[in-house]
This record gives structure tokens, C-alpha cells and sequence, in this order.
């Protein structure tokens, strides 16, 4: 009896770590991130009028989505992640799962995503996650061996998920739609950026390259980076100038484009490891604190 309930201890503990690993394909973070910026997308196309029940659906969609890519990605770089300190306890470096798995996964999870997508909003949405999925996957995955082309190859479908959301609600691509992808295409280039400055070591044992020009943490890099982020500046201006978005909400996005900016050119005077993890935690914050403020501030 005693043995029995060992076995049974021993299978129930095996199979709630297989759920953790699947679990962990997902990225639940950057899922998250994505189904909240096109959950933006869409509340604010429809001007804080919104169908609960279809909004909810989108973000599930989009987090399936997401999640669907990530996985895809890690199956691509299982031998990579094994290379580096930051992805070598992932699920499959780790063989805690097979690639296989992952495969069946990414495959189940994906089409689960596209039915909820293809029920709750339209094909042109539907069409754009597809879209998203290839290129994330398929395209900046593995220009990642490549050269800092894979950044803005990767930027796009980064900035895809608030045009996602503008599209479930309107069935439309409009100016003001490619102004909120404009804003969170610009900003993935400081935040790949900064990110493959901190992880440029762990990057090199993979063959990643991701810093620009010559690939290398100096001034021009710095450069790059703070001319990215001052682009930021007049992008984040629009909705107002369109009048998507009011006053308050243009106040607030300058300042914080402001404090990011002075960010980058902190790290043109040092190029230090530092400065560069300053920015990579400022570009965590800027997007949601300006999404945020742009809901708040909408013209209804």
C-alpha cells in the first residue's frame, strides 16, 4: 500500500513538473506584455466603449499567440540556450522536455489561439497574428546568427499586437493605428538594444548578434540608441496632435520620453554595464506608463 502511494506521489510530482515546464515555453511575462499592449490597441479604438466579453477573448488570443512563438523560438535555439547562462535552465537545455514536445505544444497552443482570434474579431486580425507568428518565429529567430538586421526585422512583430487590438475592434488599419505601432516599433530598438548590451557575453557564446554598427559596446552603439529613443519624443505627440488622445496624456509622454532619453545619454558618457541595465529597466516601464496614460486621456 505503502508503495502504491509512493508510485502515485512520484507520477502526480512528474506530471505537475511537465505542466511547469509547458508552462515555462510560454514566457508568461512577454505573453502577457503582448496580450496587455493589444488589449490597448483595442480599448482605445473604441474609445473605452468596450465588448468585455470580446476583449477578453483578444487577450486570451493574444497570449496563445505569443505564447505559440516563444516556444517555436526555443525549440529553434534548444542548442543555443544550452550556450548561455540566461537560457540554459529552460525546459528543453534542461531535457525536460522534448522538442517534440514543444513541437505538439507550439502547434496546439497556436491553432487554439488563431479559433479564438478567428471567433471573437476578424480575418484581418487573424491574418496579422499569422503574420506575427512567421516572423518572430520563422525570420528573426534565426537572423539572430546573423546581424543586428534581425532587430528590425524582430521590431515588427513586436509593434504588432496594439495594431492587433486596433483591428479586432474596427476591422481597419488607420493612421491612428499605424501611429501606436509606430510608437512600440521605435521603442523595441533601445529595449533590444539595451538588452543585448547587458547580455552581450552570453549573446557571444551564441552567435547572437544584436548591437549595432560594428557590434560593438561603444559611443556609436550608445548613438544608435539615443537617437532611437529621441524619435520616441515626437511619436508619442501624435495621438494628441491627432486628437485620438488629449492634453495630459502628451504631458505625460514627454516627460517619460524625456527621463528615457537622458537615460541613453547617460550611457554615451560611460558606455557602462550600468547604464545600459538603467535603460533596459526604463524601457520596461516606459511602454505600459504611456499606454496607460494614452487609455486614461482618450478622446471619447
Amino acid at each position: 500500500m505503502i508503495q502504491g502511494n509512493s508510485a502515485n506521489i512520484d507520477l502526480s510530482n512528474l506530471w505537475l513538473n511537465k505542466a511547469k515546464a509547458y508552462v515555462e515555453l510560454l514566457k508568461m511575462r512577454l505573453s502577457l506584455l503582448v496580450s496587455f499592449s493589444s488589449a490597448f490597441g483595442y480599448a482605445l479604438a473604441m474609445g473605452g466603449q468596450v465588448d468585455w466579453q470580446q476583449l477578453a477573448m483578444l487577450f486570451v488570443g493574444g497570449y496563445l499567440i505569443s505564447g505559440a512563438s516563444c516556444t517555436i523560438n526555443q525549440v529553434l535555439e534548444k542548442d543555443y540556450d544550452k550556450l548561455m547562462k540566461r537560457t540554459s535552465t529552460r525546459p528543453l537545455p534542461t531535457n525536460r522536455l522534448t522538442s517534440s514536445e514543444a513541437i505538439w505544444f507550439a502547434t496546439i497552443v497556436g491553432l487554439l489561439g488563431l479559433v479564438v482570434l478567428y471567433q471573437w474579431t476578424n480575418m484581418l486580425t487573424v491574418g496579422l497574428a499569422v503574420l506575427s507568428m512567421i516572423l518572430y518565429s520563422f525570420v528573426y529567430t534565426p537572423l539572430k546568427r546573423v546581424g543586428p538586421i534581425a532587430v528590425f526585422v524582430g521590431a515588427i512583430p513586436g509593434a504588432l499586437p496594439p495594431l492587433l487590438g486596433w483591428t479586432a475592434a474596427t476591422a481597419a488599419i488607420s493612421h491612428e493605428a499605424l501611429i501606436i505601432f509606430g510608437i512600440q516599433f521605435i521603442w523595441q530598438f533601445p529595449h533590444f538594444w539595451a538588452i543585448a548590451w547587458v547580455a552581450d557575453e552570453d549573446y557571444k557564446k551564441a552567435g547572437f548578434k544584436l548591437l549595432p554598427v560594428e557590434g560593438q559596446k561603444d559611443l556609436k552603439t550608445a548613438f544608435q540608441i539615443m537617437t532611437y529613443t529621441l524619435f520616441l519624443i515626437p511619436l508619442g505627440l501624435l495621438p494628441a496632435y491627432f486628437g485620438l488622445t488629449g492634453i495630459n496624456s502628451a504631458v505625460v509622454v514627454t516627460i517619460c520620453g524625456v527621463l528615457f532619453l537622458a537615460s541613453t545619454i547617460k550611457l554615451m558618457q560611460d558606455q557602462s554595464r550600468k547604464s545600459a541595465l538603467r535603460i533596459m529597466f526604463g524601457s520596461f516601464l516606459y511602454l505600459p506608463i504611456v499606454q496607460i496614460a494614452l487609455l486614461l486621456d482618450m478622446v471619447k
